[in-house]
């Protein structure tokens, strides 16, 4: 096979938005779900500052009593029935996105250390040839100082991965924006 038979390299193009949101998925709860009900939001911008209107956020996460709905997670923690923990936002033309879920529980590391309440976050947008993988912590988690993979991050980046903590009309809010690339980048793991 020579190098003109293979397919050139496409960046994900202007139909995701609308193909991977075929209906609202970024409410995570119903009335039984158990945990502390959180709403995450925020904006997602590019290297020059703009929001970016057609992006996807994807959050995968674990319960409140830190366990995925996965088949890998075989622990003995609780499952929640109400409780999927996967959901997705599209942006609107200001780039603003929300969630509605709950704050994770811990989950395990390794056999001896547990990380801290946190969001798998991925965000696909136009003009990237993969989604991009970064992590959501909560800034008023006392637990992040000892967290593995927090720690590997260097100090002045990692406010790049705190959500902030608000409050509005009785509503646990925290603001988590992503920058794509530029001054204040969000930092994005290798998995």
């Amino acid at each position: 096979m020579t190098r003109r038979d293979l397919t050139p390299p496409q960046t994900v193009g202007p139909f995701f938005h609308g193909g991977l949101l075929p209906e609202a998925m970024n409410v995570l709860v119903t009335g039984e779900t158990a945990g502390e009900r959180i709403r995450i939001e925020g904006c997602v911008y590019d290297g020059d500052g703009a929001p970016v209107s057609d992006a996807l956020v994807e959050i995968w996460q674990a319960n409140a009593a830190g366990r995925y709905r996965h088949p890998a997670d075989r622990r003995s923690a609780p499952l929640d029935p109400a409780f999927t923990g996967f959901g997705r936002a599209g942006t609107d033309e200001r780039g603003f996105y929300w969630l509605e879920t709950i704050k994770p529980g811990r989950v395990p590391f390794d056999a001896t250390r547990t990380q801290a309440p946190h969001l798998n976050v991925f965000v696909f947008a136009r003009g990237l040839l993969d989604h991009l993988r970064t992590r959501l912590y909560f800034d008023d988690e006392r637990t992040n100082t000892d967290d593995p993979v927090l720690r590997v991050v260097p100090q002045p980046r990692r406010p790049t991965l705190l959500a902030k903590h608000q409050t509005a009309g009785g509503r646990v809010i925290y603001r988590y924006d992503v920058v794509l690339q530029g001054d204040g980048e969000t930092v994005f793991f290798t998995l």
